[in-house]
């Protein structure tokens, strides 16, 4: 699977200190670390305690393309930021993320098209995020529709379920996983599937164990991409022999040894 590392995230105490010290030395150090471990690509958020969050964005997107041209999958929910961190990428990006609704859709297909970006598609619009597969389902086509309509491929739309806390909505779980199965039904070929999988386990007990039971069943339904921790090991190995069962890799007896 495509593995979009989550760390570089302003969310977390280290990276949003690095980000207001301008310590290039730990967000490379962080971005190789992931690279490492499996990371097909970066998540790169800024996060919300920055007083100019253009140049941070800018700052950030700089600092990590000194030491790698992986994708990077830029991740704010202002226009402007996200033009910011497209504008300084040097392999193709992709924009996480947008919603549904048509404004919001229109401006960041118009910087997908701009910037050659892949586009993560969040199944929620203005009213929320529906509680069922088949009203996820018709936000999906609305934005493959939108998406297909400009002549972009559909190979670089990525749809995202939306998954919440198995703590506070846990009905909403399997209506997840019955989401990513229909997703492969809209269209010939079908849009990527994409998983935020941290989301699942926020605020419980056992987060690691609940993120990786969720993501191999995410698997067994047919995801194809997930941001998450590649630095929690067992979550990797999870992945890598799931991988093997459902046959989408070859078996050798060492192959949690190796890179993905």
């Amino acid at each position: 699977m495509f593995i979009i590392g989550e760390r570089i995230n302003g969310m977390f105490k280290d990276v949003s200190r690095a980000i207001k010290e301008k310590n290039k030395r730990f967000i490379q150090e962080l971005a190789l670390k992931q690279i490492e471990k499996g990371a097909n690509a970066l998540d790169v958020n800024i996060g919300t305690a920055v007083e100019d969050p253009v140049s941070a964005m800018e700052w950030l997107v700089k600092t990590i393309t000194e030491v790698t041209e992986i994708t990077l999958s830029i991740d704010t929910t202002k226009l402007v930021v996200m033009e910011a961190g497209l504008r300084y990428c040097k392999s193709k990006p992709i924009i996480n993320s947008t919603s549904a609704d048509d404004e919001k859709l229109n401006n960041l297909i118009a910087l997908a098209k701009k910037y050659n970006a892949g586009l993560i598609g969040l199944t929620m619009s203005n009213r929320g995020i529906p509680s069922d597969a088949n009203s996820r389902l018709e936000l999906a086509m609305h934005i493959l529709t939108r998406w297909q309509g400009e002549g972009l491929l559909i190979d670089d739309l990525y749809i995202d379920g939306v998954i919440l806390p198995v703590n506070v909505a846990q009905a909403q779980c399997p209506e997840v996983l019955e989401t990513i199965r229909q997703v492969k039904l809209l269209s010939q070929p079908p849009p990527k599937t994409v998983l935020g999988l941290s989301n699942v386990s926020q605020g419980t007990k056992y987060r690691s164990l609940i993120n990786r039971t969720y993501l191999v069943m995410a698997l067994a339904s047919g995801l194809d991409a997930a941001i998450l921790d590649p630095l929690d090991e067992e979550l990797i190995k999870a992945i890598r022999t799931a991988e093997i069962l459902l046959n989408k890799t070859i078996y050798c007896d060492y192959y949690l040894k190796g890179r993905k």
